[in-house]
């Protein structure tokens, strides 16, 4: 199963925050960590073993940084697709490169998902004006016209409201290759962090409850305000998707939340193959956090415990000035501080965060 022992390398494509917290994590395990990416500092470089500064498609770079590896992960998404071509054939690259494709394109991924039989809101792709104008006539407004790549924290998207002009929304994405989505009524968003074993064992921890904020999430807590029936579902597919996949490693599963009545019912939105901001909760909450249970399994190790450590978890994100309340935050009781080390805070950009982790229920 090609298992990793403490002392060889993982390198990791991206030197952001989740690249760092991934770091620590193998460090506590005795495992070493090589960063890789274009840019010359980022969070991850503060604690990794060592680093490495190359772009995403220089096959020579990436041959030598691949050399010094013994298996490949990544903390984000948007690494180019010929990023992991030239570096399969040297080292595993775990997620592999299916899991990584669909994921970066969202009409791949929800005509995946409608391929699973699971839910999703209706779509409809949109490659020119008269496609879009087309789309909205099938799916109404209001809609949601997101670009199919590279979209994240609200970037790429319009809202196709009952007045918006269409020229200008597809200007807006820069008329690149789209997506048309059906308006969700939802009641809540939710997410599973899940991960699946080199020998394709799962497990998954309990769905989080996700409020966001100018397309940021703000807050996530757990355990989400759902029925036993609902979170025995979401974790359902999940497990539908990490297999159908391949996966091996964490990934994440976005789900809108829609109530009728007293029924509950789940469409899936969209998926992340890494560490997720919705699983920072699992640092404190959970006897194995997401990074940990990450190396666990790029690693070929067995996966650790999903339990909680108390009764409810809150997890809170520090966006751009917030950050600077640190001091108070340190001094208070049961708040769990993890600042990113970044040199400078700006609106909407992720400084670090809080958790709280109530022991008992009330």
């Amino acid at each position: 199963m090609n298992r990793l022992v403490p002392r060889q390398t993982i390198g990791i494509l991206g030197g952001g925050q989740l690249g760092r917290m991934a770091a620590l994590a193998a460090a506590e395990l005795g495992l070493r960590t090589l960063i890789y990416q274009p840019e010359r500092e980022g969070p991850a470089f503060d604690v990794a073993t060592e680093c490495m500064t190359g772009d995403y498609e220089d096959a020579e770079a990436l041959a030598r940084f691949a050399a010094r590896c013994d298996v490949i992960t990544y903390e984000f998404e948007n690494v180019p697709a010929r990023t992991v071509e030239i570096l399969a054939p040297l080292k595993p690259v775990r997620p592999g490169a299916r899991m990584l494709s669909i994921s970066q394109d969202r009409l791949h991924e929800k005509t995946f998902m409608s391929d699973l039989g699971i839910e999703t809101a209706p779509f409809w792709s949109v490659d020119s004006l008269t496609e879009l104008e087309v789309a909205v006539l099938a799916l109404g407004r209001p809609s949601v016209l997101k670009t199919r790549r590279f979209g994240y924290d609200g970037k790429g998207q319009v809202v196709i409201r009952p007045d918006t002009a269409l020229p200008a929304a597809y200007d807006a994405i820069g008329g690149a290759p789209a997506i048309l989505e059906g308006f969700v009524p939802f009641s809540a968003e939710v997410s599973v962090i899940a991960a699946r074993g080199l020998d394709g064992t799962f497990a998954a921890y309990d769905v989080c409850e996700n409020e966001h904020r100018n397309h940021i999430l703000w807050q996530t807590n757990v355990p989400a305000r759902i029925s036993p029936e609902t979170q025995a579902r979401a974790l359902d597919i999940a497990r539908r998707i990490g297999d159908g996949l391949d996966a091996v490693g964490v990934f994440a599963v976005e789900m809108f939340l829609l109530r009728d009545g007293g029924s509950e019912r789940l469409i899936v939105n969209e998926i992340a193959p890494r560490v997720h901001n919705s699983g920072h909760w699992t640092i404190e909450g959970a006897e194995t956090s997401q990074f940990e249970q990450h190396i666990r399994a790029i690693a070929g190790w067995p996966l650790g415990s999903v339990a909680c450590t108390g009764a409810s978890v809150t997890m809170q994100n520090l966006i751009g000035d917030e950050a600077g309340d640190w001091a108070r935050l340190l001094a208070e009781p049961g708040a769990h501080l993890h600042l990113y080390g970044k040199s400078e805070p700006r609106p909407g950009r992720k400084m670090g965060h809080v958790t709280r982790v109530r022991r008992h229920a009330g």
